[in-house]
């Protein structure tokens, strides 16, 4: 079940801050990365960030997390989460439809890192378009992906 999170609610933001640390560490290994920034993201950047936060439930626990940022223009899938013990069940999948169904908008975009294989496919999978690709100051390849609905 998604649910839309309260993340100015510190017992919250701590929830999210978990489920992403432990799904980063997994990112991390898999693109072979030292040092990683998600990592080093602090609470109270979860607090005070003023993107969306939905939560994916199942059997009362968290297992996933996506931000979003919106705005007139596109929208922005920031992150997308799922804790290790919750992988290959389809929820990821279920986040990308849910943003699509949820937000109206004309050009979706998305980050990850080039060596992230599961990520690829899954945004393949729904459309998106890879448009370039960059090396970070952190020894990262990143790829970016667009969507465009309609026009």
């Amino acid at each position: 079940m998604i649910e839309k999170l309260n993340n100015t609610d510190l017992k919250v933001a701590e929830k999210i801050r978990v489920v992403f640390q432990i799904s980063y560490k997994i990112e991390a290994q898999l693109l072979n990365a030292t040092d990683f920034p998600p990592l080093k993201r602090p609470l109270k950047s979860y607090i005070d960030c003023e993107n969306d936060f939905y939560g994916y439930l199942k059997n009362n626990e968290l297992a996933a997390v996506i931000e979003i940022h919106h705005t007139e223009k596109h929208t922005l899938i920031r992150s997308l989460v799922v804790a290790p013990s919750f992988f290959r069940q389809g929820i990821a999948g279920k986040f990308v439809q849910f943003v699509f169904d949820t937000y109206q908008a004309q050009l979706f975009l998305v980050e990850t890192g080039a060596a992230n294989g599961p990520a690829i496919a899954l945004y393949q999978k729904y459309g998106f378009i890879e448009v370039m690709q960059w090396d970070t100051d952190h020894g990262i390849r990143k790829v970016k992906y667009e969507k465009k609905i309609g026009n």
